[in-house]
């Protein structure tokens, strides 16, 4: 799957799963449901701003968007792609983590 394809599917699911619709989540971003749609079908894909707002409706950290479910090492039950490493480990994985999506985005900020 694609980091966009990845994206697309944790966003329908968290919605889902927070048990919000994509005309409530789009009145909660002050924006329009057909914008949430074309996010969801792959025809838009929100700025780091708008995917810093969906994850706080979403309660979720906005990395989380960007984390394959569909590796076999994944709990579904609590979305831990390493569940059977130690929680050092685990806390290690996700500092490096952020700290690549956060200089990827700073990359593609200055390329604008």
């Amino acid at each position: 799957m694609t980091l966009k394809q990845i994206f697309i599917s944790n966003m329908k699911e968290f919605r889902k799963k927070e048990g919000i619709s994509q005309m409530k989540l789009a009145e909660n971003l002050n924006t329009s449901p057909t914008y949430i749609g074309e996010i969801e079908v792959g025809k838009k894909f929100p700025s780091m701003d708008m995917i810093e707002k969906i994850a706080v409706i979403l309660k979720i950290k906005p990395y989380h968007f960007f984390i394959d479910r569909t590796e076999q090492n994944t709990d579904t039950n609590t979305g831990n792609i390493y569940p059977k490493l130690p929680r050092s480990m685990q806390n290690e994985i996700r500092s490096k983590l952020n700290f690549s999506i956060n200089e990827l985005i700073r990359e593609m900020l200055e390329e604008y």
